[in-house]
């Protein structure tokens, strides 16, 4: 199986485009203007490619938007960057997130200050850390020998790796890790942001030593013999939030009708990926060029109960990643403090002090959650069944 390395340059060139064309900045509280008399317009809703997109991708298939009499047009973003930035000019109503975007957008964390907000998280889990075959080559098994290569190396080469974002789980979990086993994330190595799909192309070319993302790209490594899995969030982190359904706070307030059916439509979703025996018909549909582009097994992988970590290593990892089971979806307030505590301690901040953790904390909203579930527990499912069958 080759990897489809003309998509993932395809993707980086785009992502360079992005960096150039980039717009002035404006009043974010204005982006949505005029969107409130033309509620009936396809809502945007931006995804970046990654197996956790599958509740949004599916929502779509599944004919779930349609059930609640939504119009949505999905949008393919190259990474974390563009998410933001079209959040922030009114380019989407709504986005696949990382968990820290709501409250890193609203107090203007790399970015323009644009209040958002979240009524759904949409998974747990579903990271991992992949270092370099040539790595393993040289001995490395852990994250001590890593150490040792780190050290050994001291002054004739720094080890690269990369993120999706400096304000991501993904940057958490690898400073956290790199510092258990004496490496400091600050000092000793340079850490760098990549969106997903451009990672294995830029392990591949030598650019990075290892990176922590989400599936499939570590997967995608694995099977081509370009790196190996060190660890996994749901042992590093076990059910810390991971993605989220962002929207503008206007958006949340002035057109709150089609906020709830939205995320009604994403938490049937959710429950549907989790379900097992659809995985199959999941897979099938996440594969297609449109959505995340990569061959069937390497989507697998990620979905199996087995995770292979590569070089002969597998374990049995049910809760790789979570859509739905273990009150996954409400956005509650623990959830949002995990978000918090992490930026707050693990040195991402410039000035923590400067931080208002309470007021971070409310861009969380259960409230908005329990609307969609009494809206969700009130419509028949068999719009479900139907699509279904139609896939089948």
């Amino acid at each position: 199986m080759s990897i489809h390395w003309a998509s993932m340059k395809i993707l980086a060139r785009w992502e360079l485009m992005v960096g150039v064309m980039r717009i002035q900045p404006g009043d974010c509280s204005n982006s949505t203007k005029g969107t409130s008399s033309t509620p009936r317009s396809p809502l945007r809703l931006g995804f970046v490619p990654l197996n956790d997109s599958a509740p949004i991708i599916m929502a779509q298939e599944l004919g779930l938007f349609a059930k609640y009499d939504l119009r949505v047009k999905l949008s393919r973003e190259a990474g974390w960057a563009t998410i933001r930035d079209k959040m922030v000019y009114g380019e989407l109503e709504a986005a696949h997130a990382l968990g820290t975007m709501p409250i890193s957008l609203t107090f203007g964390l790399n970015s323009i200050p644009c209040d958002c907000v979240t009524g759904l998280v949409l998974s747990l889990n579903g990271n991992a850390i992949t270092l370099s075959q040539e790595l393993w080559n040289r001995g490395v098994r852990d994250g001590r020998t890593l150490r040792n290569e780190v050290f050994r190396l001291k002054g004739q080469k720094t080890m690269t790796f990369g993120v999706v974002s400096p304000l991501s789980s993904h940057n958490f979990l690898l400073r956290t890790w790199l510092a258990g086993h004496g490496v400091n994330p600050d000092k000793d190595v340079r850490i760098v942001t990549v969106p997903p799909p451009q990672m294995c192309l830029n392990l591949r070319a030598g650019n990075l030593d290892g990176y922590c993302v989400g599936e499939p790209w570590n997967s995608l490594a694995i099977q081509n013999g370009l790196g190996w899995c060190v660890a996994v969030s749901c042992q590093l982190a076990p059910f810390h939030p991971e993605k989220v359904l962002m929207v503008q706070k206007r958006f949340a307030t002035e057109r709150s009708e089609e906020h709830v059916a939205m995320l009604a439509a994403l938490l049937e979703a959710c429950a549907w990926c989790d379900d097992t025996t659809n995985h199959s018909a999941m897979i099938r549909t996440l594969a297609r060029p449109e959505y995340i582009n990569v061959h069937e097994s390497v989507l697998q992988a990620g979905f199996s109960n087995t995770f292979q970590f590569g070089n002969g290593r597998s374990e049995v990892l049910p809760e790789f990643t979570v859509f739905h089971r273990h009150d996954a979806n409400e956005p509650t307030l623990e959830k949002s403090a995990w978000v918090v505590n992490n930026l707050l301690h693990s040195g991402v901040l410039h000035d923590p002090s400067t931080f208002n953790a309470n007021a971070a904390r409310q861009t969380f909203r259960p409230d908005i959650y329990q609307q969609a579930l009494k809206l969700m527990t009130s419509v028949p499912a068999s719009t479900v069944a139907r699509a279904e069958l139609a896939m089948a």
